[in-house]
Order: structure tokens, then sequence, then C-alpha cells
């Protein structure tokens, strides 16, 4: 199925969850610092691995970074 990630057309399993559209884009579920959004609405940490993406939806995966 066809998700937009940050804005980019991106092929991903059918089924797949949160947490494995982080592991599509080399992230680890555990990473510090990440907040992801499916269709404009913030998905909490523990339940990256339950919430199920479908064909067309939005994500947003946005990280901290240090610095000023």
């Amino acid at each position: 199925m066809i998700v937009a990630v940050n804005g980019t057309a991106t092929e991903i399993a059918e089924g797949a969850t949160v947490a494995a559209v982080l592991v599509h884009l080399n992230l680890p579920s555990a990473a510090r610092g990440v907040a992801v959004a499916l269709q404009g609405e913030v998905v909490p940490r523990a339940q990256w691995v339950s919430v199920a993406v479908r064909d067309g939806d939005r994500i947003e995966v946005v990280g901290a970074i240090q610095g000023g």
C-alpha cells in the first residue's frame, strides 16, 4: 500500500502499524525525541505497535534535534 510519510509517497506492507513504518524508515521504535502524527492526530508512543496504517494515510514523523 502507499502512504504519505512527511509528504513523500512511500510503499509499505499491508497491515503495517505505526511502529512498522518507523522500522521501514530505519528509526527504532524506542527512539527518543521522535513524535508521530497519523492523519493529523498525534499517536502516543505506547500505541505505535497497535495503531494500524491504511492505504492513503498521511503520516508525519518529526524528531527533536539539539542545537540553538
